[in-house]
């Protein structure tokens, strides 16, 4: 057991060129581990606070005062004692006093430390009971970028490939593949125009929702039939960001809950989506229980802004049926052991779990680590730009040292 001897918040900036922070935790062994936090521009209403009330000057004055006196002397391997002690520094209920991101940082910095001095990779401290590493995630790739993401986009904020190869790099490499495809029908389609990508690096075009899909759907199956490897189209609606009082208002048509329930179906089995996430307000547990009776046996129906990774919400979804699958997000909670409780509720009740990134990244690798660890059905963390790249590198090393 080794003692956490100091403890350092610095200022970092995201793949927006946002700021966040970075918190780095050494140990009296020497050993040592840093982890910077994520932020995201589509957020939840439940979710915790990413920071102070005054941005990052007032995270990292908070967390110097409060939360590294409190981490100095713990010992980094006990999960539970050193997020208990971030709780207990902030004081709040949702993390108003030092930030979820200070939080997080933290978190994932003294089990990255821990890991370091027992000589043991990341994803087997953070292993969830009866999770042996063997078993890779799926890929969930954003290929192109609308809403909150991208400015002059579709509606529907991502349109995503669903990867899940037996094999890690065959499940990079037709996520890949699709981001390609959908580059190069787009300026077939756009000869004249400039082509950009969004915030999460998937393609910005101006074209409607259903042509997005259908580009999408078609890339889908090109990949399918050139690799002969397992991959379809899925999408994030992000709904909650175009659901406006009480109809989800799309540039083409307005729709009630019932017409939202219809069209999302309808989209599910004309183009043979594999992946919906938010397909509905926050507070829509009841359209989501009825999509999810209605195509549950075909998709994974994903709650994000509806469970922001909260164990509580997680289980009111399960009581009504609202969704069969949970976007995992450490810093919706802020810190690793909210994260598995949520987690653990989600495996005992029968729901995938999916451990995603945030629209402002940083480029390393630990989110990685969390989807093996926790056993994740699927890792969401983009396709292309270096701060999703680093995702699904340290998923191919992790692949590569695991016995076939």
């Amino acid at each position: 057991m080794s003692r956490i001897v100091s403890t350092e918040i610095e200022p970092l900036y995201d793949s927006r060129g946002k700021l966040t922070v970075e918190v780095t935790v050494r140990l009296d062994s020497g050993a040592s581990g840093r982890a910077g936090a994520p932020s995201g521009a589509s957020t939840g209403a439940t979710e915790v606070a990413a920071f102070p009330e005054g941005g990052v000057p007032a995270a990292l004055t908070a967390f110097r005062a409060r939360g590294a006196p409190a981490l100095n002397g713990l010992d980094a391997g006990d999960q539970a004692a050193v997020d208990a002690a971030l709780h207990a520094a902030d004081g709040t209920p949702n993390f108003t006093g030092i930030g979820g991101n200070s939080a997080t940082a933290a978190s994932v910095a003294c089990a990255i430390a821990h890991a370091e001095e027992t000589g043991r990779p990341l994803w087997s401290v953070l292993a969830r009971p009866g999770v042996d590493g063997r078993a890779f995630p799926a890929i969930v790739g954003n290929c192109m970028n609308g809403g909150r993401h991208a400015i002059g986009g579709p509606d529907i904020q991502e349109f995503i490939a669903f990867s899940e190869a037996p094999r890690p790099e065959d499940s990079v490499r037709a996520a890949v593949r699709v981001h390609q495809l959908i580059g190069a029908a787009l300026e077939r389609k756009f000869p004249d125009r400039a082509l950009g990508r969004g915030d999460e690096g998937g393609w910005v075009a101006g074209v409607g929702n259903v042509e997005a899909i259908e580009i999408l759907a078609t890339a889908c199956a090109t990949a399918r039939d050139e690799l002969k490897l397992p991959v379809h189209p899925g999408l994030d609606l992000a709904a909650s960001e175009f659901f406006h009082d009480g109809r989800y208002r799309y540039k083409e048509q307005t729709l009630d809950s019932a017409g939202q329930v219809g069209f999302v179906a309808k989209l599910v089995d004309k183009y043979g989506l594999k992946y919906v996430e938010d397909p509905f307000d926050q507070e829509a547990f009841e359209a989501f229980a009825e999509l999810n009776r209605q195509v549950g046996s075909k998709a994974l129906v994903v709650g994000d802004d509806i469970f922001t990774t909260h164990v509580e919400r997680l289980r009111h979804g399960i009581r009504v049926g609202a969704a069969n699958s949970v976007l995992i997000k450490v810093n919706q909670v802020g810190t690793l052991t909210d994260t598995f409780a949520t987690v653990d509720l989600a495996r005992v009740s029968g729901l995938a779990t999916v451990t995603s990134h945030r629209s402002g990244e940083v480029p390393e690798g630990w989110l990685a680590h969390v989807a093996v660890g926790t056993g994740a059905r699927a890792l969401k963390c983009g396709v292309l730009g270096g701060e999703r790249v680093a995702k699904l590198n340290e998923l191919l090393r992790l692949g590569r040292a695991t016995p076939r």
